[in-house]
């Protein structure tokens, strides 16, 4: 089955955050859930992102760097919001990435070199409403995403929230986690399906 590396969000590595990487776990699914912020939770984004401004973006990016070169290659690099940044970065530059996952988030792609990686499958997940994802320009960036890369999908849920599908945080939606979640599963099996015919 696939390899994910999946980073957390600006709240940290929530009970909801593990529970998601326990369903893919239980779909069959190998999941490195790396701490970025050494076990610090937030009980709000605004704090998370403080906290995040204070240690570096960059710092925190590179921890994530770090953690994907003690992997192999061959990875799914997914990302939640904050997480994003690494994951896309890793995806678009890391050599034998087999496909990515961003969730609420998604920076241009000339932040990491101006080319999506050719074939790369890639996987956008965000509500339409969100102001985070659709009025900072992280939508805009997803559609270019799509438009230029060949396996590319962007998923828009209705409805406002910005963590969606972490189930203990009260921005939860149900409905659309669980399709969010349907879709991941349908894309990690479809990943391993495309292994096994070039194999």
């Amino acid at each position: 089955m696939a390899e994910v590396l999946l980073f957390h969000h600006a709240q940290g590595q929530t009970p909801g955050f593990h529970a998601f990487a326990d369903d893919l776990r239980r779909a069959g699914h190998t999941v490195h859930t790396p701490d970025l912020f050494g076990g610090r939770t937030f009980g709000s984004i605004e704090d998370g992102v403080t906290y995040a401004r204070e240690v570096g973006f960059g710092k925190l990016t590179l921890a994530g760097e770090q953690a994907a070169a003690e992997l192999s290659a061959e990875l799914v690099y997914a990302g939640f919001s904050l997480g994003v940044v690494p994951a896309q970065k890793l995806a678009q530059t890391r050599a034998g990435a087999k496909g990515a996952l961003l969730f609420y988030s998604c920076l241009p792609v000339s932040e990491f070199g101006g080319v999506w990686p050719e074939g790369l499958p890639v996987q956008i997940h965000g509500m339409d409403a969100d102001p985070f994802f659709a009025d900072e320009g992280d939508l805009d960036a997803a559609r270019e995403l799509v438009a230029s890369a060949e396996h590319a999908e962007l998923f828009l849920y209705p409805g406002d929230q910005h963590y969606f599908a972490d189930s203990s945080l009260p921005s939860y939606d149900a409905a659309a986690a669980a399709l969010l979640k349907k879709r991941v599963l349908d894309f990690l099996e479809k990943l391993e399906g495309e292994v096994h015919e070039h194999s």
